[in-house]
């Protein structure tokens, strides 16, 4: 079955939310939105817009010395270092920059750091750069990470998110459901209304993308 994206103007940017309403699983929750965040994550002029849009809350205020990329969110992150170091960003790591890393994911989900990564974690202030936050699974996964391997986490921000908060950290987004998608819905799949109703599953989703259902 074809999925129908919509798009949706930021205000303040040349960014687009590309989303699609439905019955939607995903590894923790069934949705009934999809955010296709794919172009943000991986064209270069789009992710340059996002971390320009990101950086904002952190480039006067806050210490950070390494970013924590989620979901695929690198290009997004190398355009955040950049940009934070390219307007005088001071930090306070000997190196005098900004690390960017990702995590390894383990076969239980946790998340693992080798011993060639961790120092960019341990005694780091890190910030936690997630594609969406919606039961914040993820993000408090990272960090758990962060805590564990000695870091100190600096913040949590993200492309898309349905909260304002996350394991105790504000998280910080360009487009929320607080103005957009005010019926957003992220429950269990045994609490799922849709399900109760009957209403059969759209697809599956996640980090990587859309994978739709042939429904009669």
């Amino acid at each position: 079955m074809a999925i129908k994206m919509m798009e949706l103007p930021n205000p303040n940017s040349n960014l687009k939310l590309r989303y699609a309403r439905g019955h939607f699983a995903t590894s923790h929750s069934h949705i009934n939105y999809y955010v296709d965040l794919t172009m943000t994550k991986h064209r270069l002029s789009e992710a340059k817009e996002a971390a320009k849009e990101l950086v904002r809350k952190y480039q006067t205020s806050t210490i950070i010395d390494t970013i924590l990329c989620l979901d695929g969110t690198e290009v997004v992150g190398a355009c955040m270092a950049s940009e934070l170091t390219r307007i005088g960003f001071h930090n306070i790591n000997q190196h005098n920059t900004i690390y960017v890393v990702t995590p390894e994911h383990t076969t239980g989900s946790q998340l693992i750091f080798r011993e060639n990564i961790s120092p960019m974690i341990a005694n780091k202030h890190v910030l936690i750069l997630a594609a969406s936050v919606t039961t914040g699974y993820t993000v408090q996964g990272g960090i758990e990470a962060v805590r564990y391997y000695g870091g100190d986490p600096a913040g949590v921000c993200a492309i898309f998110a349905s909260v304002d908060e996350c394991a105790g950290y504000p998280v910080s987004s360009i487009f929320n459901t607080k103005y957009i998608m005010q019926d957003y819905m992220t429950k269990s799949y045994h609490e799922c209304p849709l399900c109760k109703a009957g209403q059969k599953l759209d697809a599956i989703v996640n980090t990587y993308g859309i994978s739709t259902f042939e429904n009669d």
